[in-house]
């Protein structure tokens, strides 16, 4: 077997984490790239997407605000699919800059975690 890097090993760790104390909640999921964020609100049950939003569209989206802005168009995605509470999976990125933010975002647009 191939020995994992740190980032795969990180994002193991906290996926099996998540899985212990999801207890049926959907998985908020973030993914960070060097110009863009994506996140998405994942029904693991049913193996669907409910919402999904990213910075695709937006200018300065590798930015803190960009990424905030990714925050409150999620939030206000899953509250038209009925969405209030989830479990934030933020992979293998640190909960720091670009992903903090858009936790908070999504914080105080409405979903609970």
């Amino acid at each position: 077997m191939a020995k994992l890097s740190l980032f795969d090993r990180r994002r193991r760790r906290v996926r099996t984490a998540l899985k212990a104390r999801a207890g049926g909640r959907p998985r908020l999921s973030v993914h960070r790239s060097g110009r863009h964020i994506y996140a998405q609100i994942i029904d693991d049950a049913a193996g669907r997407t409910i919402a999904a939003a990213n910075s695709l569209g937006t200018k300065g989206g590798a930015n803190v605000a960009g990424a905030a802005e990714v925050g409150k168009a999620l939030a206000d995605a899953a509250k038209k699919a009925g969405v209030t509470t989830v479990v934030f999976d933020r992979g293998g990125f640190l909960f720091h800059g670009r992903v903090k933010a858009l936790a908070d975002a999504a914080r105080e647009g409405g979903l609970e975690f």
